[in-house]
């Protein structure tokens, strides 16, 4: 056995990106696979985003960029957030990194100790324990399932809290199911939390631009937990700009200034030539977004419709993201030949060879039971997926 270290030992690796590797490898063979297991947009980055890139080169930004991001994208990012959301942060609280994924390692990293317990509700996405295990600190796992709309509730905070709780994860909308917590339902969870000071509050919004139910909430907006709240966020889903990397933070200074000492030691600035990108997509025109979310929406709408005429799934309806996240625990203890589908993976993996439909099994998102399936392609490509989702289904006996 080789020398790893017992961090690297204790992580799992990405259901997520496990399954898009297998359908990969199918793809190779010749097989049409349809991919709906990465939370990718397939929309090209907008042109005007794109020519901004362009720009830096030739302008020659080309050399270290600040730790914490450029100056010109941290007040971009502030702005934003005061004109869509009503917060007010200035550029020392914010810091930008490689991708909203290392921002969330960031905070994670930068706050919580050894044996603290960090409160993630379940449906989650798949690498928050992770991440918590990274800084040997304790996930706690609160679960909400389809029936409360897979969003927990302030009495289940409140009873999953003790002396050891560090922190709070909280996403919305969500990955993996697309629920949307509204103003009445994060206010519940802040009045519990605000009887509890040395909680922080980490909100994961990443898919803040893709929504349908108009105006985003934050947990941010009140005020008696605000300086608690982290807010995480980045270009990769609402701009269609996964590949560029470029994620961010806004939170109380010292925690920024932690992150940035933190990041400095381990990849320093993020690409100088993304952050110039970044900052067109927000100070830019917002129209691109919209229209995304439009097409987003509409497929939403036809896969939920696809998805309710097979029998035996329980399918609700996402407010937000790109992913519909159904129940199909009736289908677990079924067969297929000599194979028993155990478990929503092996259901995944049935559905992957015999339907060449790639979708990732909910206990990977700590809910077994569940099917998480993408959107982010094409109406004629969800159509043909869940048409052979179908068909494949009726096989198993």
């Amino acid at each position: 056995m080789h020398p790893l270290s017992a961090r690297l030992q204790s992580l799992s690796p990405s259901e997520t990106f496990a399954m898009a590797q297998k359908s990969n490898e199918l793809k190779a063979q010749g097989i049409d696979v349809i991919n709906m297991s990465v939370g990718e947009p397939d929309f090209s980055t907008p042109y005007h985003i794109k020519e901004a890139a362009k720009e830096a080169i030739d302008r020659n930004f080309s050399f270290y960029s600040p730790v914490a991001g450029f100056p010109e994208l941290r007040r971009a990012i502030c702005t934003k957030l005061k004109n869509e959301n009503g917060l007010d942060f200035d550029p020392a609280r914010i810091v930008v990194s490689n991708g909203a994924k290392q921002s969330l390692c960031n905070v994670i990293l930068t706050i919580v100790n050894k044996g603290e317990e960090v409160i993630i509700p379940a449906p989650y996405w798949v690498s928050y324990p992770e991440m918590v295990k990274i800084a040997e600190g304790k996930p706690v796992y609160l679960y909400a399932g389809i029936e409360q709309e897979y969003k927990i509730t302030a009495k289940q905070l409140e009873a999953a809290i003790t002396p050891n709780t560090r922190a709070l994860i909280l996403c919305s909308p969500s990955n993996p199911t697309g629920s949307v917590y509204t103003r009445e339902e994060l206010q519940s969870l802040a009045e519990v939390l605000e009887r509890y000071p040395d909680i922080y509050i980490i909100s994961d919004e990443i898919y803040e631009k893709i929504n349908y139910v108009g105006k985003h909430e934050s947990i941010a907006q009140f005020e008696p937990i605000r300086e608690r709240v982290i807010v995480v966020n980045g270009v990769s889903k609402g701009y269609a700009m996964t590949g560029w990397r470029i994620g961010w933070i806004a939170a109380a200074k010292w925690i920024a200034t932690a992150c940035g000492l933190l990041q400095g030691q381990y990849t320093s600035g993020p690409s100088s030539i993304s952050q110039k990108a970044a900052e067109a997509a927000y100070t830019g025109s917002q129209d691109c977004v919209e229209e995304m979310r439009l097409a987003f929406e509409r497929r939403k709408n036809l896969i939920t419709r696809l998805l309710k005429e097979i029998p035996d799934l329980k399918v609700n309806d996402p407010k937000g993201a790109f992913y519909t996240f159904v129940e199909c625990s009736r289908y677990l203890g079924k067969v297929f030949g000599e194979k028993r589908i155990d478990t929503a993976t092996d259901l995944a993996m049935f559905l992957l060879e015999e339907g060449h439909v790639a979708c990732v099994g909910g206990d990977a998102f700590g809910a077994p039971g569940h099917l998480r399936f993408s959107y982010a392609t094409s109406d004629e490509k969800i159509e043909a997926a869940i048409s052979r989702v179908k068909e494949a289904l009726k096989k198993l006996r």
